[in-house]
């Protein structure tokens, strides 16, 4: 079976479902195709940041988030292990609309974004679909072979478009090498009651040790909490009260909170890792998401980048239907205007990846010190805020700033900084 479209997708996911709804917005003809049977139905945290609120606004989506799902927070709180507040951020200090963050409960942004595409008639979104091959003509990429359920599919397209994860087939198949990081840690994620009113978020830092405590809707709250890579079920295996008890002893105040977790089934694994690439396009092809920048969570920026990862290709992709040009050097324009940003994301999450998961003590104590320098410096405080909001594309500390943070140089500039000014 032979099928033709304008652009096809492989990954259903947060930057694939975009891309979608985006192209559908312009009457771009598009299939995805998303091998999982069906709209993600798995625990995750999610929170949207601000750029990310105004890709759902761009969609026209931002306001139909269901109320009873999502939760504004503004304030988040960065404490030692033990309770002790080191600094704390607050998104109203941003400009206005978005000067918030929204923590929606599991895959609900998600889910709005698929129902919008399913309503679209130029889209066409497959489940259980898994590409197989790249179609060639001429050293350009003309289209893919995929396999859904028994039949062979063999899909004719102007571009196609990976967005298929840090394990991306499609990147393989393009033959773009890859150097994919899986970080020694990761994260287990719960669901819990609020047993406790909680409307700020808090989040522990101590000696390999990393605890966040979002609001979520529902009264529910969110714990993050850093683990081993692959010893999941090895903590589970040493019960839930051990888990509760490692909590209590980072944060005291929440032990009602904790004490309601009571089924492992409130909680999943989150890995993390990071992949780089030399380019994220060829003659008829483009990475998105993942597939070309996946990065650590402490940036709190990957499905946020995805996001605006395909508004940029939606933008671009008409243009060269219209000109029949869907050569690198034209698609590279997309990647011309990404790279930069997502580089300087993926830079940032490593470095705190070092100072945030370290076990050393010195480390330590400059990490504890940056955030208690932030917590006075309120330039030095927009500048982090404003890059983790997505809103700034270059890095938030220069090397003065650096020594600022770290308390090794006054900040003349701080004290005549006014609410609002150019920071």
């Amino acid at each position: 079976m032979v099928e033709e479209t304008d652009i096809a997708v492989v990954g259903g996911g947060g930057g694939g479902a975009v891309l979608a709804l985006a192209l559908a917005q312009k009457g771009v003809k598009t299939i995805v195709l998303e091998q999982a049977p069906g709209p993600p139905q798995g625990l995750r945290g999610e929170i949207l940041q601000p750029n990310g609120q105004h890709v759902l606004d761009r969609l026209g989506l931002l306001n139909k988030l269901p109320g009873s799902s999502t939760r504004t927070v503004h304030q988040f709180h960065f404490c030692r292990v033990g309770g002790q507040r080191l600094c704390t951020i607050d998104y109203r200090d941003l400009p206005p609309p978005y000067n918030r963050a929204v923590v929606t409960l599991p895959n609900v942004a998600h889910h709005a974004i698929v129902d919008a595409v399913e309503r679209e008639p130029s889209v066409s979104l497959r489940y259980r679909a898994t590409f197989t091959g790249l179609l060639r003509e001429k050293g350009r990429v003309v289209g893919l072979t995929a396999k859904q359920g028994d039949q062979e599919r063999t899909i004719k397209a102007k571009v196609v478009v990976g967005a298929d994860g840090a394990f991306s087939k499609v990147r393989e198949a393009l033959q773009i090498s890859a150097d994919l990081y899986l970080y020694p840690q990761g994260y287990l994620i719960a669901l819990l009651d609020a047993a406790i009113p909680m409307s700020e978020a808090k989040y522990f830092v101590g000696k390999r040790t990393i605890l966040g405590l979002f609001p979520a809707a529902g009264d529910k709250v969110y714990a993050f909490y850093m683990i081993k890579t692959g010893s999941y079920d090895q903590v589970k295996a040493q019960g839930l009260s051990t888990l509760q008890n490692a909590w209590i002893a980072i944060d005291p105040s929440s032990e009602p909170i904790f004490r309601t977790l009571i089924d492992w089934k409130q909680t999943a694994f989150l890995p993390t890792g990071r992949v780089r690439t030399p380019t994220w396009v060829a003659d008829g092809a483009v990475l998105i998401g993942d597939a070309a920048h996946a990065m650590n969570p402490h940036a709190s920026q990957g499905r946020m980048q995805a996001m605006v990862d395909a508004m940029t290709l939606a933008d671009l992709l008409p243009e060269c239907l219209a000109t029949n040009d869907y050569s690198a050097a034209t698609l590279k324009r997309y990647e011309d205007a990404r790279r930069p940003h997502v580089a300087m994301l993926q830079k940032l999450a490593d470095e705190q990846v070092l100072f945030w998961n370290t076990a050393n003590p010195l480390i330590g104590f400059l990490r504890d010190r940056v955030f208690s320098t932030l917590d006075c410096n309120a330039r030095l405080r927009y500048r982090v805020l404003s890059t983790t909001a997505g809103l700034r594309k270059d890095p938030p500390f220069g090397i003065l700033d650096r020594l600022m943070a770290a308390g090794f140089l006054p900040d003349p500039s701080a004290r005549d900084m006014a609410a609002g000014g150019i920071r």
